[in-house]
């Protein structure tokens, strides 16, 4: 079966592509092992020139890169700019710290010397969505690179013209041919890929059930994996928060990108007491949102990037009203060409509703009410997922506290749920495992060595088992 490029805006096919035949995957792979028995011997002053040139690159061709994103999966254009804008950030960051972040560290042992080498694995995998179809990629692909390893990159199909832009990026830029190869293939042959032996590690961002089959594949092939996936991130909203810029923030945090975001909030818990004001703020910001053509610079929510996807949404809207959940903003499809879905805010969700207990994937705000600040903690834990989180409140010390018990890789204290190159970024339970960014993402993908020289200059304490 081809591949097809669809504009979700009009949805008019924009490419159709052959997959790769088996031979052209297999060249591709031995390309990137070659490149790798090359790229593993450079300097890291060699891989942060070529870096650097990556993230000038970027920069300088934001608009037409952007807006190649944008035909494919739909990101209103400011957003796909600032995609772009935030992938050179990255490559810069790695190509000034990845030398200190890698650097060998020297540790007493009984050895005359001893110390620990971060040394390149290999060919990493790397398997990525649509969503952010630059960021998942560089987040990636600008560690690993600086570690040494080098990359074939099987991208979310409905982003193929995106993911063969990505390679040229890196060849236009002088890195080494085959270091960073980009395969045309459908989901079914991630398998085989894992499986191959010149393939050393796998990194993926998806969803939950796709995490869990590449999570078994690595597993039997033992592999190292890093899982990024998805989230129902609680957004809380104590008694004492700034309410108006909890609303507005809260805004940003669900319909950025139109909903279709890992890290965005999802489930809105406000306590009693101010749940009334803050979901009228809530409603009363998104109600002003405007929704339309992507390239549009005024449109601040486009189309969602496929017809399944928002057709998956509406049915998790619907079995929540049947439920019992209420629609106070939206709540149904747009008529016309394009996969828009109207910005929505559903109050009165509890536990037991899709809205609640799924991941939504879409331009959906789900209002939920707790009794007080533990309640709400107890809401927020209650779930598979464990990505990312928000609390507001006008007590830091109190947030502080509060954020301990909070079950995810993160959480912002009166503010938006982001990554930031300089930061670690995963989650727990059915979110991942394994972080991307800051010097833990670097260190994923590395082989953490330790060197002993001898002779031994001291003795090793005894252990003695205990009785």
């Amino acid at each position: 079966m081809n591949i097809q490029s669809i504009n979700p805006t009009t949805e008019e096919v924009i490419e159709t592509f052959e997959p790769f035949t088996t031979a052209q995957v297999n060249q591709a792979l031995e390309q990137a092992h070659k490149a790798f028995l090359g790229w593993r011997e450079t300097t890291f002053s060699e891989r942060r020139t070529i870096l650097h040139r990556v993230a000038s690159y970027l920069r300088l061709h934001k608009v037409e890169l952007a807006r190649l994103a944008t035909l494919e999966m739909g990101k209103p254009i400011i957003e796909s700019e600032a995609e772009v804008e935030k992938c050179a950030w990255n490559c810069d960051f790695y190509a000034d710290n990845a030398e200190k972040f890698l650097t060998d560290e020297s540790i007493a042992s009984s050895a005359t010397e001893s110390y620990v080498s971060y040394l390149p694995l290999g060919v990493i995998l790397a398997l990525m969505p649509w969503n952010f179809p630059y960021w998942q990629v560089f987040r990636f692909a600008a560690p690993a690179l600086m570690a040494g390893n080098t990359i074939v990159l099987k991208h979310a199909s409905n982003v193929s013209l995106t993911a063969l832009k990505i390679e040229r990026i890196f060849q236009e830029c002088s890195l080494p041919e085959g270091a960073f190869r980009t395969v045309l293939v459908p989901g079914s042959e991630t398998r085989s890929l894992i499986e191959d032996p010149r393939i050393a590690a796998v990194t993926l961002t998806g969803s939950d059930a796709a995490g869990i089959a590449v999570a078994s594949a690595s597993g039997h092939a033992l592999k190292k994996n890093v899982l990024e996936l998805g989230g129902s991130d609680a957004f809380i909203v104590l008694e004492d928060a700034d309410l108006d810029a909890a609303a507005q923030t809260a805004v940003r945090a669900r319909f950025q990108n139109t909903g279709q975001s890992c890290i965005a909030a999802k489930r809105f818990i406000a306590v009693e007491s101010i749940a009334d004001a803050f979901e009228k703020k809530f409603v009363e910001a998104a109600s002003k949102l405007h929704m339309g053509d992507p390239l549009d610079r005024e449109t601040q929510v486009g189309p969602m990037a496929r017809g399944d996807l928002r057709e998956a949404l509406d049915k998790q809207v619907q079995a929540s009203l049947k439920m019992g959940a209420r629609v106070v903003l939206g709540g149904k499809p747009s008529n016309g060409k394009g996969y828009f879905y109207e910005p929505s805010i559903v109050s009165g969700v509890t536990s037991e509703m899709p809205l609640f207990r799924e991941e939504t994937f879409g331009p959906v705000a789900a209002v939920i009410r707790a009794r007080n600040a533990e309640d709400a903690i107890e809401m927020a834990n209650d779930s598979e997922f464990g990505l990312g989180g928000n609390l507001w409140t006008g007590n830091i010390e109190r947030g502080r506290a509060l954020a301990r018990h909070i079950e995810s890789g993160g959480v912002f204290i009166n503010g938006m749920t982001t990554s930031d190159p300089r930061l670690p970024f995963g989650g727990i339970k059915h979110s991942g495992y394994g972080r991307e960014l800051s010097i833990f993402g670097i260190r994923e993908f590395v082989n953490i060595q330790t060197v002993w020289i001898g002779p031994a200059v001291s003795v090793a304490p005894t252990i003695t088992p205990s009785e």
